[in-house]
């Protein structure tokens, strides 16, 4: 099921919670919100669609690495000291080599790294845990823990500090729900969907 689809039934699930709840309007655009964002969280792993979405493309970073790489190397060249010059030309190929090996899996993983640290600066958990959870993704394959029991037990906790954070009931179960009805989507109750999840991941690698 693509992104889309995924973000239109989170945003169901925040929509019901809040009718349940018989929420103010605000807070009802804020589940809806929080439902839409949490029906994507799944596809955060490194072959997930939402993966290239919250990171600057690694293409866009390479070829900047690269072009920075190779004015340096210009610059210790025609600038430099005798000394400098070897150390900027050092350098300069070091970017160019390293950045040929940037991945989408590296920005995911400083994207993570990024809002850990944002966590910590801002003392909220439920945003340090969040940042764990995009470096976590930024290991594993499609389809596997982040569509797992255990993806959706990570992102409870992050949800339950979230809710603890902003203070309004209902934050948790909205966002548990939009989750969820991802691995629904994706799961094999669908008869459109040829694959399936891993739902009971470490133990079990049986598509359902």
């Amino acid at each position: 099921m693509n992104g889309t689809a995924h973000a239109a039934i989170g945003a169901a699930t925040g929509f019901v919670v809040a009718n349940n709840m018989d929420v103010s309007t605000s807070v009802t655009f804020l589940f809806v919100g929080l439902g839409t964002v949490s029906g994507l969280m799944p596809d955060l792993d490194i072959d997930g669609k939402l993966s290239s979405r919250i990171t600057f493309s690694h293409k866009v970073i390479q070829s900047a690495a690269q072009l920075i790489g190779i004015l340096m190397i210009i610059y210790s060249l025609y600038e430099g000291t005798a000394t400098d010059r070897y150390f900027g030309i050092g350098i300069g190929l070091a970017m160019v080599i390293i950045s040929s090996f940037i991945k989408q899996r590296h920005m995911l993983m400083i994207t993570g790294i990024g809002v850990i640290a944002a966590g910590v600066f801002l003392q909220e958990v439920w945003l340090l845990l969040l940042g764990i959870y995009i470096l976590i993704a930024s290991y594993v394959s499609h389809r596997s823990y982040t569509h797992s029991i255990v993806g959706v037990i990570f992102f409870g906790i992050i949800a339950s500090r979230l809710e603890l954070s902003l203070g309004i009931e209902g934050v948790f179960y909205t966002c548990i729900a939009g989750y969820i009805s991802h691995l629904v989507a994706d799961s094999k109750l669908l008869p459109v969907n040829k694959r399936g999840i891993k739902l009971f991941l470490p133990f079990s690698s049986k598509e359902l």
